[in-house]
Parts: C-alpha cells; sequence; structure tokens
C-alpha cells in the first residue's frame, strides 16, 4: 500500500531496508507516525501509532471513522479553481482557523499536503501551518490510497502524544520503530518544526534514553536519522546499519542528492 500524504523524510522507498532489522512481535508501535510508510507496509496484529501533530493524528482518526465523510469532502478540494495561489492562501488560513478535530480541517490538511511546496508539513511559533504554494500543474486526489489506508486503520490505535508517553505504554510483544525529526545536516536544512514547539537536541537525549528503557525491559526498539557524529555519539551501545537515501527537500533540483542516514538497533 501507497501513503496518501506527501512526507518530507518518509520511508516509503527504504521500508525494505528497515524492515530487515525488525524481529517478530505481535504490535508495531511508532512514537513518529508520519505519514505511516510503514505501517502500510508491514502486517503486524494490531498498532499503535502516534504523533505530537494534533491535525495529523485527527486526520487519521476521522479517516478511519468516517472514510466516505473524508473523502467526499476532501475531493471537493481537487476541483475547479482550488489550485491557485488565491485559493491556497484562503484555504491555508481556513485551516488555520478551525479546530484540529474538524472534519473540514482534515479535509484541508491534505489539499495544503498536496497542493503545497514539497508536501512539506511545518508550523510556525504561534501554531499555524506556513508552507508556501507549490504551483504543481495538476495534484492527484489520493481516493484510493486513503481507502486503502482506512480499511488497515481498522487495527490501528492513533494517539496524540509525546513519544515518552508512547514508550510507556509498550509492553511485551511489540517492536518500536522511531523516525523523529531528523537532526538537520546543517542549520539552514532544518524542517523540524512539523509541530508546535518542534524537536531539539534535547528531545534526541530523551529518546536515546527511553530507548535504552526499551531495550532493559527486552523490548526492540530501531530509530532512523541522519548519519552524523553527534548521532552516532547518541546511538553508542546500539548496532549501527548505514544507508543513503533520495531526499528532495530542497527547491533546486541539482541539490536533490543521496544522504547518509543511519539504523540504529537498541
Amino acid at each position: 500500500m501507497k501513503t496518501f500524504l506527501k512526507w518530507a523524510g518518509g520511508k516509503s522507498q527504504i521500508v525494505s531496508n528497515l524492515k530487515i532489522h525488525f524481529r517478530k512481535g505481535s504490535r508495531l508501535v511508532e512514537p513518529f507516525v508520519g505519514s505511516g510508510a510503514l505501517f502500510l507496509s508491514t502486517s503486524y496484529e494490531s498498532y499503535l501509532l502516534c504523533d505530537t501533530n494534533a491535525d495529523l493524528i485527527n486526520l487519521y482518526n476521522n479517516l478511519k471513522e468516517d472514510p466516505e465523510k473524508l473523502i467526499d469532502k476532501t475531493s471537493s478540494f481537487f476541483s475547479g479553481d482550488f489550485n491557485s495561489e488565491l485559493r491556497f492562501y484562503q484555504l491555508r488560513e481556513r485551516f488555520n482557523a478551525l479546530p484540529s478535530d474538524d472534519m473540514e480541517k482534515s479535509a484541508l490538511f491534505i489539499y495544503l499536503n498536496k497542493h503545497g511546496f514539497n508536501g512539506l508539513c511545518r508550523y510556525n511559533r504561534n501554531g499555524f501551518f506556513n508552507v508556501p504554494f507549490g504551483k504543481y500543474r495538476a495534484p492527484k486526489f489520493p481516493r484510493k490510497n486513503m481507502i486503502d489506508f482506512a480499511i488497515k486503520a481498522k487495527k490501528a490505535e492513533f494517539r496524540c502524544q509525546d513519544f515518552e508517553d508512547t514508550f510507556d505504554e509498550s509492553r511485551h510483544g511489540d517492536i518500536i520503530y522511531c523516525d523523529p525529526p531528523y537532526v538537520p545536516l546543517s542549520i539552514t536544512s532544518s524542517f523540524t518544526a512539523y509541530s508546535k514547539g518542534g524537536f531539539g537536541l534535547d528531545d534526541q537525549w530523551r529518546l536515546v534514553k527511553k530507548a535504552k528503557e526499551a531495550k532493559s525491559k527486552g523490548l526492540q526498539c530501531i530509530i532512523s536519522n541522519h548519519d552524523l557524529a553527534v548521532t552516532r555519539e547518541m546511538y553508542r551501545g546500539s548496532e549501527i546499519f548505514e544507508m543513503k537515501v533520495q531526499r528532495n527537500i530542497s527547491s533546486k533540483s541539482e541539490s536533490r542528492i543521496k544522504v547518509k542516514e543511519l539504523v540504529a538497533v537498541f
């Protein structure tokens, strides 16, 4: 199955490389679910899928609970004059004015995701979505992928919460996969503000602490991140595997090169 959202740093292209490190388990736990690429590419008995982005989690819950209504509402934004800069900024303003659990806000989240620049999900310090218009010729409405997600979502529980709470709810038989906002390659390449508050180095170290605690309880925890001196220091004591991944955040095609990532297995 394919994700219905575009997602910076999404794992769709490297799922097979990740899954070889997973041991057998009954439930997959993801404290940073993002676009759900791993969820859609695995076959566990159940899933606990979490994120601190309330708009994202409410979207998933709305799609799980009333897929027909959400799909119908979303489709209305993929016709007529909605693919224009003026309409994009009008709808972005509307999105920022709605409460997170509103069905219309979930539909607009998908619209903004498909029409915004490079599928970024970014908020300013006031918690307002601020990704600019992407100028795409004809964004495709992901009807089939939304239907597939809704069907599989019956096996999943979606929660908006900090990753520490997710770790604390983990139990015997769980596999924990963490795809946190990456430590930036440089100051200018940081896109960690995908929810209000961002994700800094202190948070990265908090995550390492919880991973080690999980390991001490007999749980497997796997973390992805950029392959940097600081991340290798963070994950000392784990098994570290390297990979190169194509990343397309830059607006300049010549800058879209493969970057080194690592997978730390605790």
